[in-house]
């Protein structure tokens, strides 16, 4: 597996020659050094494009979530065992797994705009398919499709976000790419109580991706990835365009430019690449906090719960996940408010010990009902401990391992390196989400406290290898490592 760059710079196009000259002319009429920035107008397109990329963010949480509430119509409709529908709600994972793989070609190839319009159309095509869809093939086969789309969704748009953002909001802008996965996966959820599955497949389904698609033309392309290709004067553009008319760009583009020189020295990455010494550290920490995020069990616990507080006894498995719909987006607003001021590596470390404590108290419930112990207060806590995990897990390590991927990985090899860290996550996904009604059918205390138990294991990791990176640039991110 290789990164291609823009043709014309693989060509030997004098557009790679320019680099050797500064992108910006700092004696430009265009630009006064002694003017001063403002700040308002040096944020806003940055804002709006980002507010543009998470659409796809959006689309990934209506994804995932569509199956929890629609489980029970679904395979009433569609007269579907415990087995097809696992494997529906974990199918999405292999097309995940697969978009991954070419995501990051696909990005470095077109762009991060062609990259986010490409996966649009492909989760449309998807979501048509579920809609039409009258037994098991087509509804699979419609759900690998939305899979395949947000498994480039997820390098794609963290990586745009990190890449046109200021470094004093990044770390803010980049949840965002959480917050909207969780927005859109209570939408799901919410939405799924009150309207049929096909409809709920028609609305939160189509609605992201066509607004994506819409908003694609009025942002710029990614500066870095302009750069990277040689396009000066597209580079600029973008560049003035995401800091403001009157923002001082000098200093971050020649920032970029020296970067992008030193990128463009070093051959073509390979996946081999990857274990090189002066790698093998941010691979380590991307694809070890991804399957930290995994093994905790959330996309398990995410695309069942509803299953999951009728196993528990509770009365009304809607009100539970109308509950759990409705903790996630302001707890990740918390975590999106404090990753710049606390920092990453905090962050993870309370959301692993939150995550594994939830867990503990969902497996001691489930191990009260088997035992005859306390039986009034195993559904209260179930979900409980559930509820714990979904908002734990949104404070931090729901966002931070996709910002940290963004973060830490040098541009000539972050398609490849983002490519294995998606192919590491999704992996987990399927692996957890297709064996999770087998395990909680075999013993769901067992489940859960194994979750809890691969948390332990998560917090010494984070501990142990993750850095912090709040507060500086890209290029001295990945200088430091």
């Amino acid at each position: 597996m290789t990164i291609t760059l823009h043709a014309d710079v693989e060509n030997g196009d004098t557009s790679r020659e320019n680099l050797k000259e500064p992108f910006i002319d700092n004696t430009s009429k265009n630009v006064n050094n002694s003017e001063a920035t403002d700040p308002n107008a040096s944020i806003k397109m940055a804002l709006f494009s980002t507010a543009v990329a998470v659409c796809g963010s959006t689309e990934f949480g209506a994804c995932v979530g569509f199956s929890a509430p629609a489980q029970a119509a679904i395979c009433n409709d569609l007269d579907l065992s415990v087995a097809e529908y696992s494997l529906f709600g974990s199918i999405i994972t292999i097309g995940a797994m697969i978009g991954a793989v070419t995501s990051g070609r696909i990005a470095d190839t077109v762009g991060r705009k062609g990259a986010m319009a490409l996966s649009s159309v492909i989760c449309i095509a998807g979501w048509l398919a579920i809609y039409e869809a009258m037994g098991s093939v087509l509804l699979d086969t419609g759900r690998f499709f939305t899979g395949y789309g947000i498994g480039i969704f997820t390098f794609v748009v963290p990586v745009y976000i990190a890449e046109i953002s200021p470094k004093e909001l990044r770390g803010g802008l980049t949840t965002l790419n959480q917050f909207m996965i969780v927005t859109g996966s209570s939408i799901s959820f919410l939405l799924g109580t009150v309207v049929s599955w096909r409809t709920l497949a028609l609305t939160t389904g189509l609605a992201p991706c066509i607004l994506l698609i819409a908003g694609l033309f009025f942002i710029p392309e990614s500066p870095r990835w302009l750069a990277n290709a040689g396009r000066k004067v597209e580079f600029e553009q973008a560049l003035r365009k995401l800091r403001g008319p009157k923002a001082n760009i000098d200093a971050e583009a020649n920032e970029i430019h020296v970067h992008i020189l030193t990128l463009h020295r070093l051959p073509d990455a390979t996946l081999l690449d990857l274990f090189e010494p002066e790698y093998i550290k941010p691979v380590m920490i991307s694809v070890g906090l991804m399957i930290c995020q995994q093994s905790g069990g959330i996309n398990g616990i995410g695309f069942y719960a509803s299953e999951t507080f009728q196993f528990a006894g509770l009365k009304s498995a809607k009100t539970g996940t109308i509950a759990y719909a409705l903790i996630q987006i302001p707890i990740t607003i918390v975590g999106m408010v404090l990753i710049d001021k606390a920092g990453r590596r905090i962050l993870l470390l309370i959301s692993t010990c939150g995550t594994c404590f939830g867990c503990f108290v969902t497996g001691t419930a489930f191990f009260f009902k088997n035992q005859g112990i306390l039986l009034e207060w195993v559904p209260f806590l179930a979900a409980s401990g559930v509820l714990m995990f979904i908002a734990w897990f949104s404070v931090g390590m729901g966002a931070i391992p996709w910002l940290i991927m963004s973060e830490i990985f040098p541009l000539h090899i972050k398609g490849v390196a983002g490519s294995l860290a998606c192919i590491v996550n999704w992996m987990g996904a399927w692996v957890v989400s297709y064996s999770f009604n087998f395990l909680v059918n075999w013993n769901p205390a067992g489940t859960f406290w194994l979750f809890s138990g691969f948390g332990i294991f998560n917090l010494i990791f984070v501990a142990k290898c993750v850095p912090e990176t709040k507060g500086k640039s890209l290029e001295e991110i990945q200088a430091s490592l």
